[in-house]
Parts: C-alpha cells; structure tokens; sequence
C-alpha cells in the first residue's frame, strides 16, 4: 500500500497525495479525491477468474502509477511547495496510524490566515526571481553577455529580498493595519460577495488577498526584475547600455511583457490560497523608462550595500565610434587618456533619477577628444566641405560658370561663409581632416536613428503583437473555423501584397488603350516660369552650398540653437573655444558653429538623448577640465611631504646605523 504519491491535483493544482485508508488517494491540501487511482491491496493476477468477479476486475483495473519522491530535480514550484507543506506533514505523521476510524470521504482542509498571505508572498517572490532568470539566460543566449551574471543573480536577489524585509514575522499584519488607518472619516463597510466570503478581510470589508498583493508588487514592482539585469551587466563591466535594455524590452526580445506565460508553467496555476492569475501578477503594463532604469539599479544596489564600479569607458566608447563610423584608432586613446586623469563621477550610477546620464558623459569625453584632435573650433570646415559636392556627390572641381553666378548673387548670409583670407590664421594642418569626418556625419545623421521597434513592416508588426502583446490571449474552446478564417485572411494580404507590387510601364499599356499624347507636355515643361518677385528670384539662383547651410540653420532653429558663422577674426588659433548658454525670457538660448553642431546632435542620437541635454553635459565637462587645470598646480604645492614621523620607524633606523658602525 502507497501512503503517499507525487501527483498533481486537478482541482488546487497542489502536488501530494495522501492515503485514504479507503483505497483512494486525496489532496493533502483541499482533500478532492484523485481520479483514476485506486489501491486495491492485492495484486490482479493473484485473483481467480471466475464467472462472478471477472467483470469487477475489467472496470477495477487502472494504470500503475509509481510514485516518486520529490527532489531538487524536479520544477522549482514542486520543490518548494514541498518544502513549505513539510512541517504540516510531520506534524500529521506521527508513526502510530490512525486510532480512530476515518469516513470514507475528506473535506477540504481550511486555509488558515497564516496559508493566505505565506502564500500571496512566496508566489509572488518566486515568480519575480523566475523573471529575473528568463531575463539574464535571454541576455548570455542572445546578447552574448558573460555567463558570470548567472551565479551573481542569486546573491544579489536573496540580498535585496532581505533588505526588503517581506518575510518578517508581523508583515501581514503591519500591511491590514495600514490598509485600514488610511481611511479618514466615516465610510461604509463593503459586504463581501459569497465567491470570496471564505478569504480573510479588513475591518472595511475589503479583501486581505488584494491588500497583501498590492503591498508586495508595491514593494518589489515588476520594473526591478529590468533593473536588477541591469545592474548585473554594469557588475560583469559588460558595455551595456539602458538605452539596451528598454528597447529588447519593447521588441520581446528579453522576457518581460511574456514572463508569465513561462512562470505558470513553473509555479503551476493559481491555488485557493492565492487565487490571482499569474496573467494579473506578473504581466506588466508599460516598460520603465531610459532614465528612471539607471537610477533604480542604483537604488538596489545601494539597498544591500554595494559598492559600484563606474561604467564600462572603454566597451562604451568603442560602440559609440563604430556606430558614428569614426576611426577608433585614433580617437580612443586620446579620450582613454582624458577619462583616467578626470574620472569624472557622473561616470558612475546615481539614485538621482533627474541627473545627466552615464552615457552622456562617455559622450561628452568623445565630442571633447574629436574637437582637440580635429581641431573643430569654429573654422568653417563643414561650409568649406560643401563646395566640394553637387547634387550630394562629391566632385573635385566644381563648374567655374556656377561660381562665377554664385559670387554675383551672393546674399547677406554668403557674405558670412569661410573666405580665403583667414586661412593663413589657421591653425597648422594635421593629417586629420575634419572636414571629411564632418560630411560623414551630416550624410549618415539620418541613418543613426534607430527604427528596430517602429520601422518594421505590417507582417512583422502582427506577429509582434500575435507573440509580445496579446501573448497568452486565446480562445477558452477550440474553434477550427475560427483558425481556418486566420489562415484565408493571411493568404489574402500576401495576395494583395504580391498584386500591388509596381510592374513595368509596358505591361500597363494595353493595346485597347490610346497612346498618351506628351508634345503639349513637353512644351510646357519646356518654359520657364519666372518668378513673382525677388525673393524668389534671389531663392531660385541660391547654389547647393547655399540651400545646405540654410537647412542647417533651420535645424538648429528647431533645437533652440542659434547659427553662428564661420570665425573670421582669429587671434589664437590653437585655443580651445568654448560655447555658452544665454538665458533670455526664462528659457535658454544655445548659439554654435555649424561643425560643432553637426559632431553634437550626431552623437546624441546614437545616445538617443536631446540635443540640449548633450550640449549642457559637454559644457559640465568643459567646466570640470577647466577647474582642474586651474587648481592642479596649487594642489601639487599644498601636498604634505612624505617624512618619517613613526617613533618606532626612526627607531629602527637609528639601530641599523648603529649596526653599521659595529661592523665597520
């Protein structure tokens, strides 16, 4: 006889079966009667056949079930629902059998107060740290980050449930007390509905299952799983971004939105005890925001008492070069050598939700390197640039006829372009072009946007919501007709898809068809319309140079940028020039060149930050290279001298000397 069998309930979904003594088997948590299983106490084939009990034999006769003791092997929620279910096993087994007889069927166990909440706050602990592991095994598997974040997930999650002190002994009851001091004046008790009656409530009538749930997603929100993946890439110095993070998040690339589909198959079905859906707990409503993932990971680590090491410079930087096409080469160990001597602390993660971000300061390091090295400080070398391209192809030499009409129908803004006086005031050329590097960033500013998540086609985009945002959405029945309609509607789209692809123009005249007559056509494209005054006359003979730099200017005027023109009076070429900010009617007015603007807004895209917030983080930069250099030489001076005070030193040197002299 089985006194007990590892089989799952059909009804709570709990694992364990006990011995009814009745030749059935029962939940050892509600009490329902197992289906199929029976104990008969002697084996079919020792039985007589006879005409009497053959029949009883057919329908008493059921699979052979071999039960199997529970280990760490098996799923995570068996293992420990075993666990919890065990001193309630020890206490029932006592090793003498039952004195008193037992009826033939067994009501379902009571849940006490305490099974509630126990079980309210270790599902939903459990079913947060399964997030956190789906999240990092997606991130090795996928993203090729160090398998080391797997054996640091636990430590640093049982560290911060600690801290959070979920599992202390009067959490439950601090959480109803709460629940029911927050109500101010008179209100009316709410009855509870009979579907729920049996469940423990406050003093108002509100349901205790929904207060606990309420307090523990609000003390461990869903976000903190993104959070905690995060910071163990920035603890393997792996150069991982938030920026990474929020958009794998939004494509369905790192199991967030989807999570709970795979937690319920671990943790099993909702039971009595907690009676949510795991749909309800654990499916998250929008993704956290860039910003606000760097500081909660900061706040985590802070919690548990973490010391953070700064970000990843070198890994970051080197990204950042490829993406704007840049020699790495030659900028990298320029700007590695800037970055250790400042080591400024916004390369570190902060708590403060509101300051500039870490990826704004490796870019800062980057466009503060790309200056010196290039020297872009206001020259002209992006206006200069132009005239070597028509129609956006590069051309050596352009038409002197197009020069010589520009130069006549030069306008007040031409007047302020790069001239041929001033170049003997340059600065001495390097082997760097600046303006080659600054054509390429204006020719692939529209490229660096990125358009994984919104750029994708109709077909992509409905698979995208079939499989990340109606995830675990189907039917209660199966509907073969409903699955048929699916199919004729797909096949219809790649039909239209396939009729609406542009075909040649000869296949689209037919012959029934008259010939198109194109000589009044031609004729009129062959006058000139004049224009109706001068400034569209004036607009009309403007070059290619021209028409560039007045979008430039009208792209700046859309970030509150301010054009200024190329530099004419120079006085020292080699200095560093540094932009400021005007405040005028409370807002802020940014004025710059147009090389610097094009390097700035370049790099915060790839950053996917606003233009202002880079330029206000290179001017913090600046501001902090600056106070450096000024106050490095005085502190250099005020260092205390290295002497030996220590007694016990000067000590040990007088008997050394004395050592000397003996054997001298």
């Amino acid at each position: 006889m089985t006194d007990r069998l590892g089989l799952e309930c059909q009804v709570c979904g709990f694992v364990g079966m006990d011995d009814g003594s009745d030749g059935f088997f029962y939940c050892q948590r509600c009490g329902s009667q197992a289906d199929g299983i029976r104990d008969t106490a002697v084996d079919n084939d020792e039985i007589l056949l006879t005409k009497e009990n053959v029949g009883g034999i057919v329908q008493r006769r059921v699979a052979v079930v071999k039960p199997e003791p529970l280990s760490q092997s098996q799923p995570p929620s068996q293992f420990w629902e075993t666990l919890r279910t065990q001193e309630v096993d020890d206490d029932d087994d006592d090793g003498v059998g039952p004195t008193e007889p037992i009826d033939f069927g067994r009501r379902p166990r009571t849940l006490s107060y305490e099974d509630y909440y126990s079980e309210i706050r270790m599902r939903y602990v459990m079913g947060v740290q399964i997030m956190i592991e789906l999240q990092v095994k997606a991130l090795v598997e996928k993203f090729n980050v160090c398998p080391i974040i797997v054996d640091m997930v636990e430590p640093i999650w049982l560290r911060f449930v600690a801290s959070t002190k979920l599992f202390s002994d009067d959490w439950a009851d601090e959480v109803i007390n709460e629940s029911e001091s927050q109500v101010q004046g008179e209100t009316e008790v709410v009855v509870p509905i009979a579907k729920h009656k049996s469940e423990p409530h406050n003093i108002l009538g509100k349901r205790s299952v929904m207060i606990w749930y309420r307090s523990v997603s609000k003390t461990i929100p869903l976000p903190y799983s993104l959070a905690i993946s995060f910071l163990l890439c920035h603890l393997a110095r792996e150069p991982i971004l938030s920026t990474d993070i929020a958009k794998w998040t939004l494509e369905g690339k790192l199991p967030y939105f989807t999570a709970f589909l795979e937690i319920e198959k671990q943790i099993g079905s909702p039971t009595n005890a907690c009676p949510l859906s795991s749909n309800r707990m654990f499916r998250p409503l929008h993704c956290i925001s860039i910003q606000k993932l760097e500081s909660l990971a900061a706040s985590i680590a802070h919690s548990i008492g973490l010391e953070l090491p700064p970000v990843n410079f070198y890994g970051i930087a080197t990204r950042y070069l490829r993406q704007l096409s840049l020699p790495v080469e030659t900028i990298l160990p320029h700007a590695s050598r800037i970055y250790e001597w400042s080591m400024p602390p916004e390369l570190w993660l902060s708590g403060n939700e509101f300051r500039l971000p870490t990826r704004a300061c490796v870019l800062s390091i980057l466009i503060f390197s790309i200056r010196i090295l290039y020297k872009i400080h206001g020259f002209g070398k992006w206006e200069k640039g132009l005239a070597k391209r028509k129609d956006g192809k590069e051309s050596k030499i352009l038409d002197k006829k197009a020069e010589s009409e520009s130069e006549c129908n030069m306008s007040s803004l031409s007047n302020n372009l790069v001239s041929e006086s001033y170049d003997k005031l340059l600065p001495k050329q390097s082997n760097l072009d600046a303006t080659k590097i600054l054509l390429l960033l204006e020719s692939k500013y529209s490229q660096l946007i990125d358009t994984s998540v919104d750029g994708r086609d109709l077909e992509t985009y409905l698979e995208y919501c079939k499989n990340v945002v109606f995830a675990g959405v189907e039917l209660s029945f199966e509907d073969h007709e409903e699955d048929q309609i699916i199919v004729d509607l797909w096949n219809y789209y790649h039909k239209e898809e396939e009729d609406h692809k542009p075909s040649s123009p000869s296949s689209n005249c037919g012959s029934h068809k008259r010939p198109l007559d194109f000589s009044k056509t031609n004729m009129n494209m062959n006058k000139v319309k004049k224009p109706k005054d001068e400034n569209d006359a004036k607009i009309s003979n403007e070059t290619q140079k021209e028409k560039a730099i007045r979008g430039m200017i009208s792209n700046m005027e859309e970030k509150r940028f301010c054009y200024i023109p190329p530099r004419t009076k120079i006085k020292r070429a080699d200095d560093y020039l540094h932009y400021t900010r005007k405040k005028d009617d409370g807002n802020y007015t940014y004025a710059a060149h147009a090389d610097y603007y094009i390097l700035l807004r370049s790099c915060a895209r790839v950053g996917r930050l606003d233009v202002r917030i880079m330029h206000g983080a290179v001017l913090s930069f600046e501001r902090r290279l600056a106070w450096l250099e000024k106050n490095i030489d005085q502190c250099l001076k005020e260092m205390p001298s290295f002497q030996v005070s220590c007694e016990l030193c000067q000590q040990d040197d007088m008997n050394g000397d004395e050592s000397m002299d003996f054997l001298s």
